[in-house]
This record gives C-alpha cells, structure tokens and sequence, in this order.
C-alpha cells in the first residue's frame, strides 16, 4: 500500500482534483525530457514537461514477486525533442523513465508510480508506442559469463585488448555512391582483403549521421572496387563525400581470433568443449576422431 503525503491526500479526499500524469525520460547521452497529457507545461524540480507531446499511458498494473511490470505510452510525433529519426537512431533505447502523479497547480503534490526502462518501441507516419519495463527486468537479464564456443567479449574492450587503433585494423573512407541508405561503394579502404570488415563497426565522422555507428554486414571487393553493406538503413540520409571510420570484424571464433588478430591467450570463449553429438557418441578405434585419445 502506498502512503501519500498529507498534502496529496488532502487534494484527493477533497473531491475535485487537479492531476495530470508526467513522464520523464532519461537517455543514455544524458538528456532529460518531459512530456504530459495536461493541456499546459509542467514544471517539476527544473524538468519541463511538454503538453503538446500528446503521450498517453495503457492501465498500470502491479504485482507482487519478481515479475516484470509492463505497460504502455503511446504519442504522436509532434515533439521538436521527439521525432521519428531520433527513435530510429536509437537514441530512446532503453532510456529510463518515471510516471508522476502530479497536482499541476501546486507541483510539490506528487507521486512517483513507476519507474522502469523503455523497452520494445514501434512506430508509424504520425506516433509510436512504447513498452516501458519495471525494474524487474533487470533480474531477467543474463549476468556472468556464458559457457559456449564463441567469444564473449566485446572485440577491443578490456577483455579481448585488441588494439583497434592498429592502422592494420582500421580504416578511413569516403562514401562514392549510395544504395537504399545501407550499401555504399566507398573509397580509401580498397587496400584491405575482401570481407575484412564485416560484423566490424563504420562510424561517421561527417555527414548528417556525424558521430552515429553502424554494424557492417559485408564487405565485397569487385574489380577493385570496394562495397560495404550495414546491417540496417541509417536514420538520416547518406550522401556521396561522407566521411567514415570502419574497424575490423569478428565472427568470435577461436580460429578467427587466433588468425586475423593473434589473440588467442585473450580468447573469452571454449572452443574445446564437448558438443551433444560428442556427448551421444562412444569412443570407436576405426574412427579416427572418437577414438579416445586427448584432444
């Protein structure tokens, strides 16, 4: 049961009320936005909430346990904080979030009713939804490392200490021809073997995506030519004489970190472990491969 401040409880048990929902969004690069379904702004320890955001919530609803409270806000694309690029760009991506109770003409009456994560958003021409995630949600996700083949590491962190900044790792480009926002015939970088950057990561250091990155999903060499294709359309257009960074991918296996990188004594994953075939099957001497021997 929650406990409200005297003055609140005072406003609700008077009948006639002056309440509005606030919501308050929290991204990862630090910007703090507000938005309210009241017809005015309001302003809260220094946030401003927008009125003409047009956010509206789904019911809210609690319960006990460890299960992971989800609700709803939906919008229209009205904000000039708000756009539809800016969702695409990633920029909400797991934003944090408050939902307020707030008495609009006496703001220091409020109270706090959620506060979570955004999760999985989807958008149309004039608004989106957003499925905002209570805090449980952390508790589902999976922490400590995973038993498996692949590396688990992040190719460059402090785990794996492959040193991107090698001019044999990295490379540096202009865009020559775009293709549906994601596959580019770029230059400067023809010095580099077929397929050395896929799974690697462009980031754009001029242009209208400046400072943004981008997963590579393959790099092709033709005639000389050099094409790189993204995993997915960037948010604002792409246009010739852009300039990109693009560093060296990793498919996370062990015989890639131990040849293209020379990093085989970081390698974060167990590429020696038995598989379920190996496990079902029974030493045999004709084989060759289970014979019993080491590995």
């Amino acid at each position: 049961m929650r406990t409200l401040a005297s003055g609140l409880q005072a406003h609700l048990d008077g009948g006639a009320t002056t309440l509005c929902w606030c919501w308050k969004l929290a991204t990862r690069s630090g910007a703090i936005l507000g938005f309210t379904d009241h017809d005015e702004n309001v302003r809260v320890d220094g946030v401003t909430y927008e009125a003409q955001a047009g956010f509206t919530g789904s019911e809210i609803e609690s319960s006990l346990g460890l299960q992971v409270d989800n609700l709803e806000v939906a919008s229209a694309l009205s904000s000039e904080r708000l756009s539809e690029k800016a969702l695409a760009a990633g920029e909400y991506d797991n934003a944090e979030v408050e939902i307020w109770l707030v008495n609009w003409q006496d703001t220091a009456q409020r109270l706090l009713l959620r506060k979570g994560n955004l999760g999985e958003v989807s958008h149309g021409e004039l608004g989106f939804s957003a499925e905002v995630r209570g805090l449980a949600h952390l508790i589902d996700q999976p922490r400590g490392r995973l038993f498996q083949y692949g590396c688990d590491a992040t190719l460059g962190d402090g785990r794996c200490r492959v040193a991107l900044a090698d001019p044999a790792l990295r490379g540096e480009g202009g865009v020559v021809a775009v293709e549906g926002n994601r596959r580019l015939k770029v230059s400067g970088v023809e010095a580099f073997a077929e397929a050395w950057f896929a799974r690697g990561l462009l980031t754009w250091t001029t242009g209208a995506n400046s400072g943004r990155a981008a997963e590579v999903k393959s790099h092709r060499v033709s005639a000389g030519a050099v094409t790189l294709e993204l995993w997915q359309e960037m948010s604002e257009a792409i246009a010739p004489g852009d300039q990109f960074a693009v560093t060296a991918g990793c498919d996370k296996q062990f015989s890639t970190c131990r040849t293209k990188f020379a990093n085989a004594a970081n390698f974060r994953g167990f590429p020696h472990m038995p598989g379920n075939d190996f496990i079902a099957s029974y030493p045999n001497r004709d084989d060759g491969v289970n014979d019993g021997g080491r590995r």
